[in-house]
């Protein structure tokens, strides 16, 4: 391991340990998954440095890479298993879902931005995140042909909960969803029962907006 490395895997460390663990994230493979990926790879080289601050980045396209925190709370929220498959609408700068391709068997992402798509793609190759499936198109709709999933996450917030991507899940499978208007939301997580879905709210969160079909119309 050479000097940038160490320095980064001290970061990475010291992220795990003050910004999630002390805020509440117990699940092991969350935090071990934290511990793995390096998140200064998922971010411009001008904010290499600032990759392990709590606080969202840019990555173009007006878009962000998320803070940690809200990261390792979407992916404990999923509640997820080693066998798992998982769905992510939105895979933006890829690091969500490289964390969840650490924790479960297969993770199907899509991107609606062909320069992020294309990048991602590369980093998920160069990286050998073999378990990661990427797709280029509207995300709101989901990826019905690999349906049904056991989990599926959202990483830009939506008007309301997108009623096909529900649909997409499995029985017992979880989904968590930033639901609200332009400029802030709820933390959503709802289950698929047999009677239908229960939902439950987990706090105020901040996204970029969920564009598309089942998403917002427009980029204004």
């Amino acid at each position: 391991m050479n000097i940038a490395e160490k320095k980064y895997k001290r970061l990475r460390e010291d992220m795990v340990e003050n910004q999630i663990r002390s805020r509440g994230i117990t699940d092991p493979a969350v935090l071990n998954a934290m511990l793995i990926v390096p998140r200064h790879l998922f971010v411009i080289e001008a904010m290499m440095d600032q990759a392990y601050m709590d606080y969202p980045l840019p990555i173009g396209e007006q878009q962000t890479i998320s803070q940690p925190f809200i990261v390792a709370e979407m992916t404990q929220a999923l509640q997820l298993r080693k066998e798992d498959r998982v769905l992510e609408i939105g895979t933006g700068s890829g690091y969500q879902a490289a964390v969840l391709s650490e924790i479960v068997s297969r993770v199907y992402t899509i991107e609606r931005k062909h320069s992020l798509f294309v990048r991602t793609r590369k980093l998920f190759d160069d990286l050998k995140y073999f378990n990661i499936v990427t797709r280029f198109k509207d995300g709101t709709t989901g990826w019905k042909e690999e349906a049904p999933f056991d989990a599926v996450i959202v990483t830009a917030g939506a008007p309301d909960i997108p009623l096909t991507l529900a649909d997409q899940l499995a029985l017992g499978g979880r989904m968590v969803i930033p639901v609200g208007d332009q400029h802030t939301q709820d933390l959503i997580r709802i289950t698929r029962t047999s009677g239908g879905f229960q939902k439950e709210n987990l706090g105020r969160c901040r996204f970029v907006k969920l564009i598309g079909e089942q998403g917002w119309n427009d980029e204004v």
